[in-house]
Order: C-alpha cells, then structure tokens, then sequence
C-alpha cells in the first residue's frame, strides 16, 4: 500500500526533545515501513525516517528562531502534498485542520487523526462544515464536545518497545513529573504530593512562551520552596528512558480534558507506574491497580504513592505489551487505511459536552 504520512512541522520526526505527536507519527511510519507498505512523510527537512522523506521545512519551526509564523510553512506542505496525491492510496494528516479545503475532493484516500483537545468553541462550526472528512480519535473521551462528525475509528497511540526499555529495579527513590509546564498539567501538584508523602520530586519539562508567566510566577517559587523538588527541562529521548525507567512512579495530575497523554504509555514501557487524575483520556489508558492509580483529589495521590508496592512494574511493562506498541497501532491504521478504499464511511453522531476556552496549539509555539 502507498502510504502518505503527513506530520506538524513544529517538531522533526522523531523529536529531538518534547513532541507527542510527532514521535507517534515516527513511530506509526517505521513500523509500517517494517511490514513492507511503501510510505513517504511529509516533514521537517532534519527528519530522520525509513520512509521516503519530503522536505517541507528546513528544520522543526519551533527551534528555528527565525521562524514567526507557521501558517505558511504547513500551507507550502499542503501544495506539495496536492501535487502527489494521486500517487497514494492513503493520505493520513496529523495536522489538525489546515487541509480539510484541499481534500474534499479526496475524502475518500484521507483520513486525520485528530491530536489535540476539541472542546474549543470555535472547532464546532468548522467541524460542523465537513461532517463527510473521515476522522480518527485518540480515546474516546476526546470525541465528546464534537458535533455529529464521520468518526472512522479510536486509535490508542503506541510505540515501539525497544525506544524505552524496562527497568525492573530503578535506581531512584523519586518521583517524577514529565512533558509540559502550563496549568492544566498541574505542576503544583505533583510539588504537593511529593512534599506530602516526603519524596524527591525532578521534573522535565518544557515552558512554551506562552507559559512563562505562569512559570515565572506560580511554578518556579514552588520549585524553590521546596528542597526536595529539582527542575531538569527539556529531555530528549535517551535521557528520557534513564529519567522514567528508574522514578518510584510518573505523577500525571492533570487538570484538563487530556485526549491521550503519551508519557503515560511511556512510563508503562519502562515498567514504571502511574498517578494520575481521573480526567480526559486517563481512564482507557491506565488500568486501576495494574499499571497505575486512578485517583479524584490530593489525598487520593498521596495513598497511591504510599501503596506503590502493590504494583508489580513486571505487569506495568506486560500492559504495555499487550496495550500500547506501535505495532497494534499501526494494525489499527491499516484497517482504517482498506476501509477507506472501500467506499464512503458512515457519518456518526457523537454527543456534545460544554465548551471551555483554552488556547491553541498554535498559540503554544508560534
């Protein structure tokens, strides 16, 4: 099968440091290069891939700093991707929105998955106008706010389970916070538990712009508060595995509709268990009292990370296995890829919830 794989610029393929998205696409096009399809990636130029790359940037946008707006850079990819079209017969776009205009005509040999939160307000009447794009969610959950759309399929996210290897006994006795500081991740959080089961605490993660002042003036004073909690930032893949594989657990305490959430799936891989809030996505993935702890408020937490024992990280990394490897995703695909071929999907109606405004993943990283 010929395959088009078309991924954000904001990042390379793989990420060089923070980008869910992006190492779901690298993994997604690796394996399915590994079972034979013939699979070409549109990407940032500093990619590295099996597939045929088509360079579409020079490099990832959000660490070239000459970069200030990344409409045009996604809009030139979009041309070229038009201009191949009919030389695949699958076009899979990681890319939110931008290309629903061009591909109405192809409807047909496209499908999106959709990446990020779809609670915004202004994402129901644009979805409302292209009821006939075939869809793909990350969890189910994530469908919720959604107006009637032509939902295909959910497809979990997965990864290759060689990236980060399993750790039977860590060489930490701390916790850790992983991906991204802004609000609705709660970092303060995790400060609290830890403080309050009297653990170190290392998080890495990144500050977007965006979310300086939010660093600035709620994060960092609590970092510096607190004797037990170090701040590492960004981490790339390799230290990623180490910073994982040897925490006591992965704090996940979010605050927001999460639609995935692949550092859970990431502790998984290395054995290492997961606190989480029972929000968004959190519930298809972590299972109560296998790989994790589902929990409702702050003392919740703290219980869970004081009966840590009871979880076998042998069984975390089976889960995982079982679960979450790129392999059962990219089978996910390719059903969705030969359905498509076969006619037009059905629209599905999917029930609407409240809205909330929060900002873009745009306003993120430009």
């Amino acid at each position: 099968m010929k395959i088009a794989q078309i991924a954000p610029l904001f990042e390379r393929i793989p990420p060089k440091l923070y980008g869910g998205t992006e190492r779901v696409v690298y993994n997604l096009t690796e394996e399915l290069v590994a079972q034979g399809h013939e699979v070409t990636l549109f990407a940032s130029g500093d990619s590295t891939t099996s597939a045929k790359l088509v360079p579409c940037s020079n490099m990832a946008l959000r660490l070239n700093p000459a970069v200030q707006d990344p409409i045009p850079y996604h809009m030139i990819m979009l041309e070229e991707v038009r201009r191949q079209a009919e030389s695949f017969d699958v076009l899979h776009f990681h890319i939110d929105l931008l290309h629903f205009p061009l591909i109405r005509s192809l409807a047909r040999k496209t499908v999106t998955t959709l990446h990020g939160r779809l609670d915004l307000p202004d994402l129901k009447p644009f979805y409302a106008s292209f009821p006939d794009i075939p869809l793909v969610s990350i969890s189910d959950d994530q469908r919720k706010p959604m107006p009637p759309v032509n939902w295909v399929a959910t497809v979990h996210h997965g990864l290759a389970p060689e990236v980060l290897p399993f750790t039977s006994a860590p060489k930490g006795e701390y916790l850790g916070f992983l991906g991204r500081i802004s609000p609705e991740k709660r970092p303060d959080r995790a400060i609290e538990i830890a403080a309050r089961v009297d653990m170190p605490l290392k998080i890495a993660a990144k500050v977007d712009k965006v979310d300086e002042p939010y660093w600035r003036s709620e994060i960092e004073p609590l970092v510096q508060q607190h004797a037990n909690v170090e701040f590492i930032g960004e981490i790339n893949e390799q230290q990623k595995a180490e910073f994982l594989g040897n925490a006591r657990a992965l704090l996940f305490p979010i605050d927001w509709p999460e639609p995935f959430g692949l550092v859970m799936i990431e502790a998984m891989a290395c054995g290492t268990p997961v606190v989480a809030f029972r929000c968004g996505s959190v519930p298809e993935v972590i299972d109560h009292g296998v790989s994790g702890f589902l929990v409702d408020s702050m003392e919740e937490a703290v219980k869970a990370v004081q009966g840590l024992d009871r979880i076998d990280r042998r069984t975390v990394r089976a889960t995982f296995e079982e679960r979450f490897t790129a392999r059962r995703m990219a089978n996910d695909y390719l059903d969705i890829y030969r359905g498509l071929t076969g006619g037009r999907q059905k629209v599905m109606p999917i029930h609407a919830t409240d809205e909330s405004d929060v900002r873009t993943a745009f306003t993120r990283v430009a």
